[in-house]
């Protein structure tokens, strides 16, 4: 398929992406990393960004807003609260020049479609945070856009209504033929919507990659915490990694020497209640910060110690992840001093 979009970014972030035809990208990264900031100067809002934009070929960048063809669904939103549902449906479809009567038959079908076949001659107070959200999607889809813009799409839902949201979001990004960035937070809908990730951070792309790759190699110290691992930066030497806060990590891993990350996976940090006298290379003592998890599997957050044993702590936290079983035998709670070993095979490094 030929590139739908092809823009570059200049101003507070600065990013050059083509977006193929149907492709679905989504833009990670922690607050204030610009995420918001692209989406606006993509769709030629007001903002501390511009952008060079081709939409199919054609140059949109000098194009106000509504004539660019963009979908835009903002975090909140931004249903008009005077109009019904149906009529904020219908708002983006007059405004592309259909009669009333057309753009009312048009929203009403796409509400249908979204399951708000009753709820057309409801205002958006009278609709629930899920119901708001697939009429704001029902307008951006409704004109038929050649570029799909969704920021934080599902972050104002609960988890059930999360849930279904993002059902009925894949659902109609699959047969939709135009370009999609989707700005999140939520590891699950990046892996489970995009077909690529976009990493952002202090306003510069750090990764762009499938979100395979992106989970298997991670560029990003923040995106690989968000994927649920251990990460830390450091510099590579012969001895192993050096931490800013003193650590030394070995591992396995043959990368040349110079700025890595470290990524271990909370499944392979092993917990203590003495040192470990095993083949596991790296060895912290520490106390243990948080319990969290349900059901047979919990998540162990570890603070290091500044000193040989356990104690106040220093340096970054380390997660494991251990069965509720394990966790009961070793009688672990927040307070206890505890060891945390990692095997070098198990620390992956990604150099920088």
């Amino acid at each position: 398929m030929t590139a739908a979009l092809q823009a570059r970014t200049e101003g507070l972030i600065t990013a050059e992406l083509a977006v193929s035809a149907g492709e679905v990208v989504a833009v990670v990264g922690p607050n204030g990393a610009g995420k918001s900031t692209l989406l606006r100067a993509l769709a030629g809002l007001p903002g501390p960004a511009r952008a060079a934009v081709a939409i199919d070929g054609r140059d949109v960048g000098t194009l106000p807003p509504h004539l660019r063809r963009i979908g835009y669904v903002p975090q909140d939103g931004a249903l008009f609260p005077h109009l019904t549902a149906a009529r904020n449906v219908a708002y983006g479809l007059r405004g592309r020049g259909l009669s009333r009567a057309g753009a009312r038959e048009s929203a009403r079908e796409w509400l249908d479609r979204l399951g708000l076949a009753g709820l057309a001659g409801r205002r958006p107070g009278q609709l629930s945070g899920g119901q708001q959200q697939r009429v704001a999607l029902a307008r951006a889809l409704a004109p038929e856009p050649r570029l799909l813009l969704l920021d934080e799409p599902l972050a104002a839902l609960d988890v059930e209504t999360r849930a279904s949201v993002r059902h009925t979001l894949r659902a109609h990004l699959g047969p939709y033929d135009g370009a999609c960035l989707i700005v999140t937070h939520d590891p699950v809908d990046a892996l489970s919507l995009a077909d690529r990730m976009l990493v952002v951070e202090s306003g510069t792309v750090v990764q762009d990659a499938s979100p395979a790759e992106v989970t298997r190699a991670p560029r990003s110290a923040w995106v690989a915490r968000m994927l649920g691992l251990n990460a830390y930066t450091g510099v590579s030497g012969p001895d192993g990694v050096h931490l800013a806060d003193g650590r030394v990590i070995a591992s396995a891993d043959d990368v040349p020497a110079g700025p890595v990350l470290v990524t271990v996976h909370p499944d392979h940090v092993t917990l203590h209640r003495e040192p470990p006298a095993g083949s596991e290379r790296n060895v912290w003592a520490g106390t243990v910060a948080e319990v969290t998890g349900t059901g047979t599997r919990l998540r162990i957050t570890v603070r290091p110690s500044a000193g040989p044993g356990p104690g106040p702590g220093a340096g970054p936290d380390l997660v494991a992840e251990v069965t509720a079983q394990a966790a009961a035998e070793l009688a672990l709670g927040e307070g206890l001093p505890v060891w945390a070993g990692v095997k070098a095979t198990a620390v992956r490094l990604t150099a920088l």
